[in-house]
């Protein structure tokens, strides 16, 4: 692949931060713009320097000097988003949490093979390097026997909640939640790291939509338990420590953010970080246009599968506490 063309959905604060990366990174430009009102549109496309404004899916889709389809809208719109845009012949990137259901998931992953497009899922812990760093250090503290996690953001659209105004982040009718969104990130991470739970529940604290504003994830894996804090109704210091025997790894930043890596032992500490860069999305778009551009499927199907598993420990988390979605 010698270059990719995006065509956007959603105007998000994310999708400025990707589009920001993608004026940096060589290999991947922004296209096309799609908006469900002009003036939104035209916003956006003003800021990236395009011409192409779309408020028809349809058209956007069928724009042939497109080849990818950046999804960021409302969660309850993916699937059928992402379907649409692989029955167009589109390659898909789509922003975490791609579904609701992993069954959703597979389905997608299924139609992407057989029209041997390629589908991505944007959640930025996958990209950035101070992920490797992790992996390779693990090792020395030992047998792992607790892992921390902690990201809290505090949501300006809960104060909205609070005055009675309903956004699509604390809706069921749009799959929100804080274990959608916030928490999500300490799921890939552990995932990612360690693969899937052997059991996992879910603590939630629920608002008067019954969607989750904030919670505490339990999972269970053969050799040791780890802990999942996410919140959109408080702040904190964000950070994942990983205690082992012979020591322990503090990572700096959160699970989204892998700021820095603390390797502490009982003879020795030490500190890395491969991101000079503050801007995580900086390394989401360099790392993944060279993924794409590499045409490595080998790597695009393993964080796919990294992605079905975090879907499905969330669908079932969610649904046995009580956090169901129109339909379910």
């Amino acid at each position: 692949m010698k270059q990719i063309k995006l065509g956007t959905i959603g105007s998000g604060f994310i999708v400025h931060n990707i589009l920001n990366g993608v004026k940096v990174t060589d290999g991947i430009s922004l296209e096309a713009v799609y908006s469900r009102t002009e003036e939104k549109g035209r916003e956006l496309a003003g800021e990236y320097g395009v011409e192409k404004v779309y408020t028809d899916l349809e058209a956007l889709f069928s724009d042939e000097e497109v080849n990818f389809i950046y999804v960021a809208s409302p969660n309850n719109l993916h699937y059928e988003q992402v379907k649409a845009a692989l029955l167009h012949g589109k390659n898909v990137i789509c922003e975490k949490p791609m579904c609701p259901q992993r069954k959703q998931v597979e389905e997608l992953a299924a139609l992407a093979k057989e029209k041997h497009l390629i589908l991505v899922d944007a959640t930025p812990t996958a990209f950035l390097p101070n992920l490797d760093i992790i992996k390779e250090k693990i090792s020395e503290i030992g047998r792992i026997r607790l892992v921390m996690s902690s990201y809290s953001q505090y949501s300006s659209r809960y104060d909205q909640l609070l005055a009675g105004k309903v956004t699509n982040v604390f809706s069921l009718d749009f799959a929100g939640g804080c274990l959608q969104d916030i928490n999500y990130y300490n799921l890939y991470l552990n995932v990612a790291l360690f693969g899937k739970p052997d059991k996992a529940v879910y603590y939630p604290n629920l608002c008067h939509t019954g969607v989750d504003t904030s919670g505490i994830a339990i999972l269970q894996y053969a050799d040791f338990v780890s802990e999942c804090v996410g919140a959109k109704d408080t702040w904190g210091e964000n950070a994942v420590q990983i205690q082992g025997e012979k020591g322990y790894l503090y990572i700096e930043g959160g699970p989204n953010g892998l700021d820095s890596v603390r390797l502490v032992t009982k003879d020795r500490e030490s500190t890395c970080s491969l991101q000079e860069n503050p801007d995580r999305w900086f390394y989401e778009v360099k790392n993944m246009t060279k993924m794409l551009l590499e045409e490595d499927y080998e790597t695009i199907q393993k964080r796919l599968e990294v992605t079905m598993d975090v879907i499905d420990i969330i669908e079932t988390m969610r649904r046995e506490a009580g956090i169901l979605f129109p339909g379910e």
